[in-house]
């Protein structure tokens, strides 16, 4: 692809799963059809899932993601898996890294994030993941400087919600 040409280092996908399989976030930088993404993801879980917590966090790619060419580099805590499916030229240390500050960032952002505020905050989460990683590259890794974003979008978003509350009150829609 044109990425490899010009010799750029690539993420495929980020996706969050719990225990039994359930994706959470998937979020593709390489198109898939919707059939072949949900394929990926239980190929993912099967072969997490069969691993001992112990072992190394990172292993080649499924065959319907591209194989020996990538890395499934992963994050399994409590309840959740985080998976990054990156092109091998990728450091797998530093997306293990990158995956401690997206779970950081949503630790701050919900105070302990759970699989709930994952299901009732997807658009939250994904504005998140979208601060750290835009089209399959790496954008921010500074904690703080994310943060700082993200506080920006949520001042916004809040005078969006005022202004429309007084428009209605004006209105009465």
């Amino acid at each position: 692809g044109i990425n490899a040409e010009y010799g750029l280092r690539m993420i495929k996908a980020a996706l969050i799963f719990n225990n039994h399989g359930k994706p959470r976030l998937s979020k593709f930088f390489t198109y898939y059809t919707e059939e072949m993404q949900q394929q990926i993801i239980r190929e993912t879980f099967l072969l997490l899932s069969k691993r001992e917590d112990s072992v190394c966090n990172f292993l080649e790619g499924g065959t319907l993601i591209g194989g020996s060419d990538f890395r499934l580099v992963y994050r399994h805590y409590a309840t959740l898996y985080f998976v990054f499916c990156v092109d091998s030229s990728e450091s797998e240390l530093g997306i293990l890294d990158l995956i401690q500050v997206f779970v950081e960032t949503l630790d701050r952002c919900f105070e302990n994030v759970c699989e709930l505020d994952l299901i009732f905050h997807m658009d939250k989460v994904h504005y998140i993941l979208q601060e750290i990683v835009m089209g399959g590259m790496v954008v921010e890794t500074n904690q703080t400087e994310i943060l700082t974003h993200i506080e920006a979008q949520q001042q916004i978003e809040k005078k969006e919600a005022d202004l429309t509350s007084r428009l209605r009150g004006h209105y009465k829609f």
